[in-house]
């Protein structure tokens, strides 16, 4: 399941900064927070629990995750082409 999750979040950060064109890793960290959000109100909201600590370090790079799929989906997608 976490494994899913990281390929995921990957994945949506890439879509996400390919279709931004620009600063992926904001649009790669809004992804990666939106996640975070709704796994944090599922849990509290319906179990009543909070983040343990090793779940708070799992978010934390499920955010990086998606942060990088962010970058990278800038790079990749945009059109720009460098002069020499």
């Amino acid at each position: 399941m976490t494994i899913i999750s990281f390929i995921a979040l990957f994945i949506g950060g890439f879509v996400c900064g390919g279709k931004g064109q620009q600063k992926g890793w904001i649009s790669g960290s809004l992804t990666g927070i939106t996640y975070t959000l709704i796994i944090f109100l599922f849990q509290f909201l319906g179990y009543g629990n909070i983040f343990s600590g090793e779940q708070l370090i799992y978010h934390i790079c499920y955010i990086v995750t998606a942060m990088m799929g962010g970058v990278l989906g800038v790079n990749i997608m945009s059109d720009h082409t460098r002069k020499a």
